[in-house]
C-alpha cells in the first residue's frame, strides 16, 4: 500500500528533537516528493529485516524517492508494518521487525503469513544482525536464509531476492561482533550462488564495504543520516536493475478479482463404541489468499448426530446435518496451512462404521 508521509512542521521539529540524542537529524527544507502514481499492476517490493530496516529505517525513504526520481513509478513497497516517518513523503510499508533474529523467523515459520498478506515480487533483505550479535553461527543463519527463500518461492516462484552483506557492527559490550560480521558476510556470496536460480535469482548487495560504524551509526549498530544515505545508495542500482528487467507473472494484489478464498475438509474416524464415535476433521486453505475464517458442513452417515465439538462452534439442524465454524483462534489460515476440530457423534444401534460427508467454505477479507 502506498502511504504519503506528509508531516506538519511542528511535528517534524518535535521529531527532530527526539532524534538528536540518537544521532539522527532531519535537515530542512523538508520537501516531500509526490508518491508514485497509481498503477494497475505495480511491482511489490518487500523490505525485510530487523530494526535496521524498520525502526525507522529511513534508508527506505531515500531509496523510494531515488527510484521515483529515476522514473520507477510502478512500484509498491509492501509489508505488514507501517512507516514510522522520516520527514519526507514515501511508501513506508515494510517487514523490518526490531530485535528479530532471522533464525527465529525461520524456526517459527512466521514468514508465510507475512508473504500471504503482501505477496511481494521482489524482497530486499538485510537480516542477521541480531543473530550475529547473539553468537549464532553462520551455518545456522544461512540455513534460515535457505528456508526463507523456499517459503518465498512457494508463495511466488518468480520471487527476486536482493540480499545484503550486512553493515558493520561494533556495539558496546560486544568485542567479537565486528569480526563475526566479517566472517558471516564472507559466506553470503557462496550461499547466494548455490541458491540462485534462473527463474528466482538471488543478488548479493555489498552493504559492508565503506561503511564506518564511527561515522555512519549512532550506536555502533543502527545507521544515522550518513549511514542511511550509504545503504540507500548501495540498494539502488541493484533494485533498479531488477525493475528494469521486469518481473514476470505478476500475480496481482491480495484481494484482486480472481483471488478466490477456498478450503477443503477431510474426515478421519477415531475410536468407536456402542452408540457413538469420535472423529476429527482437518480444514486446509487451498487458495492463494489468507483466510479469516471457515465453515464446515458435516453430514454424518446412518442417522448419527454430532453432540460435542472442540476446536469449533457447533450448529446442528433437524435433519442431522451440522455446521461447524472456526473457534476464532484457528480461523486465520495462510495459503496451504491447515487446522482441525474434533467431535463426538451419537449413533443408532443399526449404524455402520463411522462415516460423514464434509464440505468447507472459506471467508477472507478483500
Amino acid at each position: 500500500m502506498r502511504v504519503t508521509d506528509h508531516l506538519p512542521l511542528r511535528v517534524l521539529l518535535a521529531l527532530t528533537a527526539l532524534l538528536l540524542p540518537l544521532g539522527l537529524t532531519l535537515t530542512p527544507p523538508f520537501a516531500p516528493r509526490a508518491a508514485a502514481a497509481p498503477d494497475a499492476t505495480p511491482v511489490r517490493v518487500m523490505p525485510l529485516g530487523d530494526s535496521i530496516t524498520g525502526s525507522p529505517g529511513c534508508w527506505r525513504a531515500l531509496l523510494w524517492n531515488r527510484l521515483l526520481d529515476a522514473g520507477h513509478t510502478d512500484i509498491d513497497f509492501v509489508g505488514t508494518l507501517p512507516g514510522q516517518g522520516c520527514g519526507v513523503a514515501y511508501d513506508g510499508d515494510n517487514e523490518g521487525h526490531g530485535g528479530e533474529l532471522v533464525t527465529n523467523l525461520a524456526d517459527q515459520d512466521l514468514l508465510p503469513g507475512r508473504l500471504a498478506a503482501t505477496r511481494p515480487d521482489i524482497v530486499v533483505m538485510h537480516f542477521g544482525t541480531n543473530d550475529v550479535w547473539s553468537s549464532v553461527s553462520p551455518d545456522r543463519i544461512l540455513a534460515a536464509y535457505t528456508k526463507l527463500v523456499s517459503q518465498m518461492r512457494a508463495a511466488n516462484p518468480d520471487t527476486r531476492l536482493l540480499v545484503a552483506q550486512i553493515i558493520p557492527m561494533n556495539p558496546a559490550g560486544c568485542t567479537g561482533c565486528a569480526q563475526r560480521v566479517v566472517d558471516f558476510n564472507a559466506r553470503i556470496p557462496g550461499w547466494a550462488a548455490e541458491t540462485s536460480t534462473t527463474r528466482s535469482p538471488v543478488t548479493v548487495v555489498d552493504q559492508w564495504t565503506g561503511f564506518d560504524t564511527a561515522t555512519d551509526t549512532y550506536d555502533g549498530v543502527h545507521p544515522g543520516d550518513a549511514g542511511n544515505e550509504k545503504i540507500a545508495a548501495r540498494w539502488y542500482p541493484a533494485l533498479a536493475d531488477v525493475l528494469d528487467q521486469g518481473v514476470p507473472g505478476d500475480p496481482g494484489d491480495p484481494g484482486d478479482p480472481g483471488d478466490d478464498a477456498t478450503c477443503t475438509a477431510s474426515f478421519r474416524a477415531g475410536s468407536a463404541w456402542p452408540g457413538g464415535y469420535q472423529a476429527e476433521v482437518t480444514v486446509r486453505n487451498t487458495s492463494t489468499v489468507a483466510l479469516t475464517g471457515w465453515t464446515v458442513a458435516v453430514a454424518p452417515a446412518d442417522g448419527a448426530r454430532l453432540t460435542q465439538v472442540w476446536g469449533g462452534t457447533l450448529d446442528s439442524s433437524a435433519d442431522g446435518t451440522a455446521t461447524v465454524t472456526d473457534a476464532g483462534w484457528n480461523g486465520a489460515l495462510t495459503p496451504g496451512a491447515s487446522t482441525s476440530f474434533g467431535f463426538i457423534a451419537s449413533t443408532p444401534a443399526t449404524s455402520g462404521a463411522p462415516a460423514a460427508t464434509v464440505g468447507c467454505t472459506a471467508k477472507a477479507t478483500f
